[in-house]
């Protein structure tokens, strides 16, 4: 099809005045209505725990017995020693943490991080957020490409070997955000045990999608704290996670787990900035799923929802540029997102032609640090919110910008 046939169908899709959005990861208005219990779990008459706890009023600084021993089957750790609980948002530890090292440091460090000029690894394509806080605190940067396995680790090792400036790296390790891949076995192994200059360096291991699958046909992640005790880095990974994704986006329960020195670490300044979470609404996710077979039973309705997404999604892009040498995207089986690649030089092309016909997708450039995508080539895209109706126009949109993309930037070089 020659580019003025495609421009012709692109400019009957602008006619109809779409609004469509792909842009974010967020649960549709039917997820969220999957937990709508919650909201009746505590009431007027009855908001004490399960041990009799006052849930109105200050104390448990990291969490109700209960939750702890939720969350700490769903981080996979040996005892609610290594668990503490947050807020609504796992984004909000991570920031917190950082920071604390930035004044403080680590438990481990011989002074804090802000007294030099600090870096983090961050695998790519990955998540905005991350990147976000680093750019916040000054941390620079280092980009390392992702395979199918997880982070080049040849290149990590390397780094993280000869530089005791590099304190960390993030790592979405199950159904990653954007490319939904999952780290391998030997990835884990090597993150576990390779040699780093820092002797405080941290993995931030975001487990935001541990149980997020589509299918019974699921990842499996080997056990990140476990794997780091074998090999004598106890300290090294901070695990985090929530249910933003599972309940209620904006009224979740975030936790994070590791070492019991790094957790240790972790409530002595808590002390210092809060008298206590809201125990209220540990209460009502407690009741909500009493133990971690609930709640993975409550995924399961999620999956049912989520996987026609993903499906009519892939079905369209196969559809529309299988075979064309045009894209390539992720298969993901689980997680939010879809990794998809147009011709180097096109992303920012496609997003904006995107745009005006009514689709709103993620920035070209945010999966990378300072929003700098070198070959300028990758798109997240996020089925989750739309219909099956809006993915399919908006899939529609999307591939055939792309072909115009490509076929611009053809007769650009032919010039």
């Amino acid at each position: 099809m020659t580019l003025e046939q495609l421009q012709t169908q692109f400019e009957a899709f602008k006619a109809k005045k779409l609004s469509l959005d792909m842009s974010r990861g967020k649960p549709s208005a039917a997820q969220l209505d999957l937990s709508n219990e919650l909201l009746d779990t505590v009431t007027s008459n009855d908001y004490l725990s399960s041990t009799g706890a006052e849930t109105r009023n200050y104390g448990g600084l990291d969490g109700l017995p209960a939750t702890k021993q939720l969350f700490k089957d769903f981080l996979e750790v040996s005892s609610v020693e290594e668990v503490v609980i947050g807020g609504n948002a796992s984004l909000t530890i991570m920031h917190d943490i950082i920071s604390r090292g930035i004044t403080h440091g680590m438990c481990d460090s011989y002074q804090p991080w802000g007294k030099e000029k600090i870096k983090f690894i961050c695998p790519v394509p990955g998540y905005d957020r991350h990147f976000s806080i680093c750019e916040h605190f000054g941390i620079d940067m280092i980009p390392v490409a992702c395979t199918e396995d997880g982070p080049d680790m040849d290149v990590v090792e390397k780094l993280v070997a000869n530089d005791s400036s590099i304190k960390g790296i993030w790592i979405v390790p199950k159904y990653s955000n954007p490319t939904g891949l999952s780290c391998s076995d030997e990835v884990v192994n090597r993150l576990s045990m390779m040699n780093t200059a820092a002797e405080d360096f941290r993995i931030f291991w975001d487990n935001a999608y541990a149980v997020h699958h589509l299918s019974e046909d699921q990842d499996q992640l080997k056990n990140i704290l476990t794997t780091c005790k074998e090999f004598g880095n106890d300290n090294r990974p901070f695990i985090l996670c929530s249910t933003s994704k599972i309940t209620f986006a904006g009224a979740g329960v975030a936790a994070v787990g590791g070492s019991t020195d790094n957790m240790d670490w972790y409530r002595k300044h808590l002390f210092i900035s809060t008298i206590g979470p809201d125990k209220l609404n540990q209460e009502r996710h407690n009741r909500f799923f009493k133990n971690i077979e609930g709640l993975y039973e409550h995924m399961k309705k999620h999956a049912a929802l989520l996987k026609p997404r993903f499906v009519k999604t892939l079905s369209i892009l196969e559809e529309e540029l299988g075979g064309t040498n045009l894209a390539t995207w992720t298969k993901p089986k689980g997680g939010y997102f879809i990794s998809f690649n147009v011709p180097e030089g096109c992303a920012k092309r496609v997003v904006a032609l995107s745009a005006e016909a009514g689709v709103k997708l993620t920035g070209a450039g945010a999966t990378y640090p300072y929003k700098k995508d070198p070959k300028n080539s990758n798109i997240r895209l996020a089925p989750s919110c739309p219909t099956i109706d809006e993915i399919e126009q908006a899939m529609r949109i999307v591939c055939l910008a792309t072909k115009i993309a490509a076929l611009e930037m053809k007769a650009s070089v032919a010039v």
